[in-house]
């Protein structure tokens, strides 16, 4: 028997998690059982509490989408050598990271470098796939590119602002706050703007006059129709989540008008449509970090227990970059 984080009713994520004694679960054909070392919060996993997310599990389930753990049993059909091998990657819900045992599908398993800690590691996963995914490949980003990254002291936008850089982009990131701010700055951005108390389009087109190439927006609602008034000719808005509530509407006469592209990203979807560019991404995030080119934000390492009151506080938007929460 093993203890998770439980959600047995949809709502807010500290009313609902509850903390059971559930049976160990078992891998089924291609699966592996991990034992969790760290897993990354994510605003999904608060839409899933609140029933919101794209995948809907069957209750009971246990919330947590991306971990790094140690494989300590494979299903039929995978090699034996992966037992007692340290891999992050995504769980098969219903057994979501959150607790002390979960489910991964054995090629979505992989193996993490000895230079990275746990905690580092699990953020590499999810978050900065999600980000790889939605500036490489969904706007296919070049050198010299200015990009715009809305919520950008997040955990996905700081992800986004340090892959831009990276790749030799001009990087614009929009966040609220003088403490965000100073996240935005010290994450690499060249410039930051406080949403909150400055017109980001007037800011943008003086920053850049020719407009931004490239938008990646988690923040749907207000963000998402600005974007619409800064895009460059030709430019692409990433469309990566709605954390501020509101999905919008895209006018496509608009789109039509000025020439730009609007790109979705559910970057699940990749794993079964083009496994080959995850595993590729993956490879190439993890050569990033160990070259100290990407460096996770983690402002906040905290014990199991304190899942549900993490989850809150990403939920009204009070943290910064990643929480991590470790064994």
């Amino acid at each position: 028997m093993a203890g998770a984080w439980t959600v047995r009713e949809h709502g807010e994520p500290g009313a609902v998690l509850r903390w059971e004694t559930m049976p160990d679960p078992q891998p089924g054909t291609g699966q592996v059982r991990v034992r969790v070392a760290a897993t990354s919060c994510n605003f999904a996993d608060v839409l899933l509490c609140r029933g919101e997310y794209q995948q809907k599990p069957a209750m009971p389930f246990t919330p947590g989408l991306e971990l790094c753990g140690i494989v300590d049993e494979v299903g039929a059909g995978v090699a034996e050598d992966l037992l007692g091998c340290r891999v992050v990657g995504q769980p098969v819900l219903p057994h979501g990271g959150y607790a002390e045992l979960a489910i991964l599908d054995a090629p979505d398993a992989v193996a993490v470098p000895e230079q990275l800690g746990d905690a580092e590691a699990a953020t590499l996963h999810l978050t900065y796939l999600t980000a790889w995914l939605g500036l490489h490949r969904r706007a296919a980003v070049r050198t010299g590119d200015v990009v715009v990254v809305t919520a950008a002291a997040g955990g996905v936008g700081s992800a986004a602002v340090q892959l831009a850089r990276a790749a030799g982009a001009t990087v614009i990131g929009i966040a609220s706050g003088p403490e965000k701010l100073a996240t935005v700055a010290e994450i690499g951005a060249d410039v930051a703007i406080d949403g909150a108390q400055e017109d980001a389009v007037a800011r943008v087109r003086e920053v850049a006059p020719g407009g931004a190439d490239i938008v990646f927006d988690p923040v749907g609602g207000n963000a998402y129709e600005s974007a619409t008034k800064y895009i460059a000719f030709e430019g692409t808005i990433v469309v990566v989540g709605f954390a501020s509530g509101t999905i919008p509407q895209p006018r496509l006469n608009h789109a039509f008008v000025k020439n730009y592209t609007i790109a979705g990203l559910h970057w699940t979807l990749y794993r079964r449509h083009n496994p080959a560019l995850i595993q590729r991404a993956q490879t190439e995030l993890f050569e990033l970090a160990a070259a100290g080119r990407i460096t996770p934000l983690i402002t906040q390492r905290l014990k199991m227990a304190d899942v549900p009151a993490a989850l809150d506080a990403l939920a009204v938007g009070k943290t910064r970059g990643k929480t991590v929460i470790r064994r």
